[in-house]
């Protein structure tokens, strides 16, 4: 790191300054997270297609995003997930287009890397084209995301063409999409025996109409590793089994802050929750005894 700071030292011009800050951080980021620092795209992403396994992990505000981008991960998905997992909803139905893009504009301030992709929520697009295409425009331009994400397959075909016609890149997601929660009665596997023909079938539609990828959620993965050979796009797995293009998980999950239920396809990465709640006690504690503030925390 030293040579790389005297050599940006020797080499500063007023007129050169503000590139080579730029370079030094991009040489800093590459010496501490490591990685290749080229923005993932649209097009990155869908030519992935059977080669390095994706990455992709939720995000909703400025600070995670800033974590997980400078970690490496390749796509970051602003979830309508946020709902249950940071606003307190019980499902992600509540959650409104105002609500996605606000969580979406401080995760595209973090991320400089990956590919942001922000969910369209429960009745954004279900109730027209026009309703779909506007929705789809407002949520892009206002919150600065690249691509937006649509749940379902052959029934949402037109409306995934109709946002791809107008430059906006669609990532489908088939199989246990949550916002058909009530009428799936739960949150259950999908594509199951007989069903797995209409999954193949919603799998199909959405590639032909034009996604880039899919997210397959809570599928066998018998079923999924079928539809992943089927496809010319990438399939991203979350309870699909490994033999998809990618992976993702709620971010949250991984680091443990969602208390004790995990469901199968879960694996948490560390317990953030334990070691949030020993952190905030022992404040408590000092507070109350006085060991907290002392004089080297004082100002004089």
């Amino acid at each position: 790191m030293m040579i790389i700071k005297a050599a940006w030292i020797r080499n500063w011009t007023e007129t050169e300054g503000m590139f080579e800050v730029r370079l030094l951080k991009r040489q800093f980021r590459r010496l501490f997270f490591g990685g290749s620092m080229e923005k993932i795209t649209v097009p990155v992403i869908r030519g992935r297609k059977g080669g390095e396994p994706i990455t992709m992990l939720t995000a909703y505000d400025f600070p995670f995003a800033q974590l997980v981008d400078a970690a490496g991960v390749e796509v970051i998905l602003v979830g309508d997930s946020v709902g249950n997992v940071v606003l307190g909803y019980p499902n992600t139905l509540p959650v409104t287009v105002d609500e996605m893009i606000h969580h979406t504009r401080a995760v595209v301030r973090g991320a400089k890397r990956a590919l942001v992709v922000t969910d369209m929520p429960f009745m954004s697009y279900q109730e027209s084209i026009e309703q779909a295409r506007k929705n789809a425009g407002r949520m892009i331009k206002e919150s600065g995301a690249e691509a937006v994400k649509v749940e379902g397959g052959t029934r949402m075909r037109d409306v995934i063409r109709a946002i791809v016609d107008i430059d906006i890149p669609v990532m489908a997601h088939i199989g246990l999409t949550p916002q058909s929660v009530n009428a799936m009665g739960g949150y259950k596997v999908q594509g199951k025996g007989a069903a797995e023909e209409l999954l193949m079938e919603d799998a199909k539609a959405i590639e032909e109409s034009g996604a880039f990828s899919v997210v397959l959620e809570g599928v066998p993965r018998d079923a999924a590793k079928k539809i992943t050979e089927m496809l010319s796009i990438p399939t991203i797995g979350i309870g699909a089994g490994p033999d998809c293009d990618g992976q993702v998980l709620v971010l949250h999950d991984l680091l443990g802050l969602l208390g004790q239920f995990r469901p199968k396809f879960v694996k948490s990465y560390v317990n953030l929750a334990e070691q949030i709640e020993k952190g905030v006690k022992e404040y408590i504690g000092e507070v109350k005894s006085g060991a907290f503030p002392d004089d080297s925390h004082s100002f004089h």
